[in-house]
């Protein structure tokens, strides 16, 4: 049942139309000032408001408004008044009203209005429920000091057009802080465009980027419009940024200082208004320092840097990610929950995650599937992830050159051997966001030969 919130300072207004509403089925509540509406609206989040304009107090329907689309932002407010200015009526639709009803108000009027509003509020959280689906909610797990720190700073930064670069390892969550930025951003219903650069043949970044017309070189057989222009009005993220060629780097320059793009074949400048995400795993500094990165580029970027700590440095945060990626895994699936010990926990948080986050989700998967609705326990953890055991990452040579937790391992020789090379796999594959023959190469192996021992150890490419 759709919720509505009135707020108005005139009784019969509340009573006739909370009336009207009532009988088509809305479950109304009521306000007579803004300090009593924007309680009730933190309190229970309604699905439509209906605010007056004209209201007495410290808060009137232009700063209930305000404050409702900073804490309520999906919230559609329809704003009413029978003695506004066409002056208010442009300031509330730019404060984000969504639509504005003059006093004396119509039955038709009214229900018109509210079913417009909860179409669109519908569509918002098909939106939402959707970017879960992608894995671009925004959602930032964990309490840890740092966390908090990076929450923080996408809260400030987030309603700004600032350009901002994400550095950290792979899987530590670049493209979900990119999503946040966006979400948090008055751009949040425009488009968010993602553009992995490393996933890019050279000789096609500027199709990519910028478009084409047809016939601009053999086999362009129609118009593309790139991401530059998908992007127009909306947050344009470019993963993996310090992966671009010179060339491409000089063209994304060009496009930031100019604002404008050209397709390739065309003579014609498109002014385009993008706010810029940029994200990386390398050091763009020391690419800078050796020549392989514009510094003016780098600097054009990193107006706002956000540094991502890998999940060894924020251990605390484990078992709220467990609980949260197990959710998620019920929500897709309808399989039933799993349980998780304390030793499970224990198990998990003694290994370094080479593949950070991304790793720690596909680990979560793996184990929500094979213990669907039981417990899980340290045992269980360690048939997943061997080296969850030994309280070391397997994949960092010691001192003697023996990949760590292989000295003196308890482990039959070919366990041991399967677990290394399992988690070896594993990390390529986190870090290639699950393309094989990218996992290959960094492996230096060729993706045949990657399938079948992918198959023999019981390993999936999928990294959702």
């Amino acid at each position: 049942m759709p919720n509505v919130l009135i707020v108005d300072d005139e009784p019969n207004i509340r009573r006739m139309v909370g009336a009207l509403l009532g009988a088509e089925g809305y479950d109304v509540r009521d306000a007579a000032d803004g300090v009593t509406g924007l309680a009730l609206a933190e309190t229970s989040e309604p699905d439509v408001a209906l605010v007056d304009l004209m209201m007495p107090g410290e808060m009137d329907g232009l700063a209930l408004l305000e404050k409702l689309r900073e804490r309520r932002p999906d919230v559609p407010v329809v704003m009413m008044s029978g003695r506004a200015a066409l002056t208010d009526a442009v300031r509330a639709t730019k404060l984000g009203a969504f639509t504005f009803l003059e006093k004396p108000l119509t039955p038709e009027g009214v229900l018109l209005a509210l079913a417009s509003a909860f179409e669109l509020r519908q569509a918002r959280r098909a939106a939402a429920a959707l970017r879960e689906d992608l894995g671009i909610s925004g959602e930032m797990i964990g309490e840890s000091p740092v966390m908090k720190d990076v929450r923080a700073l996408i809260a400030r930064v987030g309603p700004t057009d600032a350009r901002v670069l994400i550095t950290g390892e792979s899987g530590t969550g670049k493209e979900l802080v990119a999503a946040a930025l966006h979400l948090a951003s008055p751009r949040r219903d425009r488009p968010f465009v993602r553009v992995n650069c490393a996933a890019i043949p050279r000789d096609l970044v500027e199709s990519e980027m910028f478009g084409h017309e047809r016939g601009a070189f053999t086999g362009a057989t129609d118009r593309r419009i790139g991401r530059f222009e998908l992007a127009h009005t909306g947050t344009l993220f470019l993963d993996e940024v310090g992966d671009l060629g010179a060339e491409a780097q000089a063209k994304l320059l060009r496009a930031i200082e100019a604002r404008e793009i050209e397709r390739v074949g065309g003579g014609k400048s498109i002014k385009i208004d993008v706010r810029i995400l940029a994200a990386t795993n390398k050091d763009l500094a020391r690419a800078v320092a050796d020549g392989s990165f514009r510094e003016d580029l780098f600097f054009r970027l990193n107006v706002i840097p956000i540094q991502l700590p890998p999940l060894r440095d924020r251990p605390g945060d484990l078992p709220a990610l467990v609980r949260h990626f197990s959710a998620r895994h019920r929500t897709r699936t309808g399989r039933p929950l799993v349980s998780w010990r304390d030793d499970a926990l224990g198990a998990l948080s003694a290994y370094h995650w080479p593949g950070n986050v991304r790793e720690l989700a596909n680990v979560v998967e793996r184990l929500a599937i094979l213990h669907a609705g039981s417990e899980v326990t340290q045992r269980d953890v360690q048939q997943v992830v061997p080296a969850a055991s030994l309280g070391t990452d397997m994949t960092t040579p010691s001192e003697t050159g023996v990949p760590a937790g292989l000295s003196g391992d308890p482990l039959p020789l070919s366990d041991a051997l399967d677990a290394y090379e399992r988690r070896l796999i594993s990390a390529a594959l986190a870090q290639a966001d699950g393309n094989v023959a990218e996992a290959a190469r960094r492996l230096q192996t060729d993706r045949p030969n990657l399938y079948r021992r992918m198959r023999r150890l019981g390993l999936s490419s999928d990294v959702s």
